[in-house]
């Protein structure tokens, strides 16, 4: 099959000297993009990088990075990226769950990761000279491509396995959904090490379209965020959360922070707080409300909000093309339109399921009742009901929740708490602040010496920022429910702020 690799050869082939790139060392043509792909592709074919084999990239976002992930994909490999500002031990798990076989990185950042794999520095010896384009390997489309990992029931990231039929339709379906092209300038806004970077990073270079990568910093502060927009003349937005929209559209210094921009698609939570606030004049081009998990490639519906929507529900809009979503109550029957049920995907995004863990792939992907033999449905725990303008979703069946687009599950961060020595108890608890922001909070038994600063130090040591709890609260006893359980409705209430 064709992957995205081979269309950004083609661009680089018709228009060489076309800008790809806008990165912080500067300029990046399609024609040198392509050279590099070619480069790191023979790279990894020497290394034995072949279908099934997993290949971590643990670079910053720049050249190198985009020229690897394109690189895996010419040898019908699959990589994975991480975001290297985690913690080393995070990392080191992520590396291991997805079956890594070849790490793609640093000499700064291998001696970090001391990973114990073959690896290729990118900033080592080139490889042997040669001016003729790598030829394109036949790519088998149920391949794995990518691997992604995401929260779970146990508390434990769990890799995500996403083949590459699924990656190459979804990417171009999202080109063709958004119009993009050579005249488009994306920024990219999501880090790499989640699949929303994937979505940035190669639909707008499928498209012929250049790609700005800034340092992270100037996209977390509004001021430097707008005047990136304008300084690089942004068009378009594919991967912003609405709580950030919301942060952009209540700086009283920030008229216009979007001016310019034709298109914003947002996703990762709920986008009804900011259309509630009147977001959505913040925005003077198309909003796009996009929906749909990690283990379905990403996206699975997206509805164009209008100039005046409706802000009483949460609309996600309509299937894209290959896509089936099914609203089912417990016993797996249809619900009526209208009514709330549980949401379940299948169709062409469906990941093949999670690495290494057969039990909880058999127990989220299920047999489609309503498909053809052997067509399945991934549960995703999320409620939602049809409406005349598509899905609108209802909110979740289970703990899991989304902090700043990223979604959590508590249980993760209460087995790092409990982690620590002076710590006997953890439940951690999801609240929503007088802004519509979801936060976290801690609630703990054990040695109360142990201070916030030193909770969030033992923290930092394994998880990212937004698994943060906000506040820790101390107790004498967790309360419990008569089964035994920690009463999470009564900490809940007993932490509204």
């Amino acid at each position: 099959m064709r992957t995205v690799a081979d269309d950004l050869a083609a661009h680089a082939a018709r228009h060489p000297a076309r800008i790809a790139l806008d990165t912080p060392t500067g300029q990046v043509t399609y024609g040198r993009l392509a050279a590099r792909t070619d480069e790191l592709t023979r790279l990894l074919r020497a290394h034995g990088a072949r279908p099934e084999t997993v290949c971590a990239v643990a670079v910053e976002h720049g050249a190198d990075a985009v020229a690897a992930m394109a690189a895996v994909l010419r040898c019908g490999a699959a990589f994975l990226t991480l975001d290297v500002t985690q913690p080393r031990d995070r990392l080191a798990a992520f590396v291991k769950s997805a079956g890594t076989r070849l790490l793609l990185t640093t000499s700064a950042h291998t001696r970090a990761l001391d990973p114990g794999l073959p690896t290729i520095l990118l900033d080592g010896p080139a490889t042997r000279p040669g001016t003729t384009p790598e030829p394109p390997a036949r790519v088998d489309p149920r391949a794995l491509a990518y691997v992604s990992h995401t929260s779970g029931s146990t508390g434990e990231p769990s890799p995500v396995l996403v083949e590459h039929h699924a990656l190459d339709a979804y990417l171009r379906d999202t080109a063709r959904a958004f119009g993009l092209g050579p005249d488009t300038v994306a920024l990219q806004t999501a880090p790499l090490g989640y699949d929303a970077s994937i979505r940035d990073t190669f639909a707008p270079l499928l498209a012929g379209a250049r790609l700005v990568i800034v340092e992270r910093s100037r996209l977390l502060r509004p001021a430097d965020f707008a005047g990136t927009v304008r300084a690089h003349r942004v068009t378009a937005l594919l991967s912003t959360t609405p709580s950030f929209l919301a942060h952009l559209a209540g700086q009283p210094d920030l008229p216009d922070p979007l001016g310019g921009v034709t298109l914003v698609a947002s996703s990762g939570e709920s986008l009804r707080p900011f259309l509630a606030a009147g977001g959505r004049r913040a925005v003077p081009g198309a909003l796009v409300n996009q929906y749909g998990p990690t283990e379905c490639t990403m996206t699975t519906t997206r509805h164009r909000v209008p100039a005046d929507p409706d802000t009483a529900a949460d609309v996600v809009g309509v299937p894209r093309p290959g896509t089936v979503v099914r609203v089912l109550d417990a016993d797996l029957a249809p619900v009526p339109e209208g009514t709330v049920g549980e949401v379940y995907i299948g169709g062409a995004g469906l990941a093949r399921g999670y690495g290494g863990l057969p039990a909880r792939t058999a127990a989220c992907f299920v047999p489609d009742p309503y498909g053809p033999p052997g067509a399945r449905l991934y549960r995703t725990g999320d409620l939602g009901r049809w409406g005349p303008e598509g899905l609108t979703y209802a909110g979740r069946t289970d703990r899991q929740v989304k902090i700043r687009g990223y979604r959590v599950d508590p249980a993760e961060i209460e087995g790092a708490l409990l982690a620590h020595p002076r710590v006997s108890g953890a439940v951690v608890t999801a609240h929503t602040d007088d802004r519509g922001r979801t936060y976290l909070a801690a609630h703990l038994t054990g040695d109360p010496a142990a201070t916030d600063a030193e909770l969030r130090a033992h923290l930092a040591r394994s998880l990212p920022p937004h698994l943060m709890p906000r506040h820790f609260r101390r107790h004498d006893a967790l309360p419990t429910t008569r089964g035994g359980k920690a009463d999470r409705r009564r900490l809940v209430a007993g932490s509204a702020p």
